[in-house]
């Protein structure tokens, strides 16, 4: 389109006003060339035909898939649920089920707390120590049932050897191996003289889990 307007002929009367005159069309059209080409820095129609003519030009791609079977033989397989019970992982067994194996597993836990709260001093809060308590990992604590819905729990003590879901395994100083569910339970822990009660319901998850949960503070839980 710009071309056909410098191409035009200029107007007589407009040519008398600026003092100029119509080209002849040849002469025009070279000057029309000229200028375009000092002008536009983009390729002429024969170099770009040119371009196109010798480039690759990629109408579609796919992404290869990756082999999982490798990356999967480099990772190393552990057991499921089921094998574990099939090899009785969780199992202790009966010559093992003694409480002074346990006692030192014992002194390590309560340096472990000791430390968890720096340093357990007696100015302590209880509040400080109680929220630290329900984050910890209490294998090898010495627990004691104070309260529950099957009155024959009342009273048992005893280290706590494993932790579930749902449920406490102590060993009790008769070498007895007990299990205790956590729900309709509330549990004594007795550390440098502190002495907490934890509600079991607040403890029906894995040890990994409740490390980092936010618990909320409330005035008494019902059984």
């Amino acid at each position: 389109m710009e071309e056909a307007l410098v191409r035009a002929a200029i107007p007589r009367d407009l040519g008398k006003v600026l003092g100029v005159e119509s080209q002849t069309k040849s002469k025009a059209e070279a000057f029309t060339q000229a200028f375009l080409k000092n002008s536009i820095h983009q390729p002429t129609r024969h170099d770009l035909k040119s371009m196109l003519s010798h480039k690759a030009v990629i109408l579609g791609y796919t992404r290869p898939k990756k082999d999982k079977s490798k990356r999967n033989s480099k990772r190393a397989k552990g057991l499921n649920a089921r094998q574990k019970r099939e090899i009785k992982v969780f199992q202790i067994k009966p010559e093992h089920q003694r409480y002074e194996l346990f006692l030192p597993l014992h002194g390590l836990w309560r340096q472990y707390i000791i430390d968890l709260c720096s340093g357990l001093k007696p100015t302590s809060s209880p509040q400080f120590v109680q929220q630290k308590l329900l984050k910890a990992d209490f294998h090898g604590a010495i627990i004691t049932v104070v309260r529950s819905k099957c009155p024959s729990y009342v009273g048992m003590t005893g280290i706590l050897v494993q932790e579930f879901k749902h449920v406490f395994k102590i060993i009790t100083k008769e070498d007895k191996l007990k299990v205790i569910p956590k729900r309709n339970s509330i549990f004594e822990v007795e550390i440098n003289g502190f002495i907490s009660h934890i509600y079991g319901s607040k403890f029906e998850q894995r040890a990994s889990e409740r490390s980092a949960k936010k618990f909320k503070v409330r005035g008494t839980i019902d059984l």
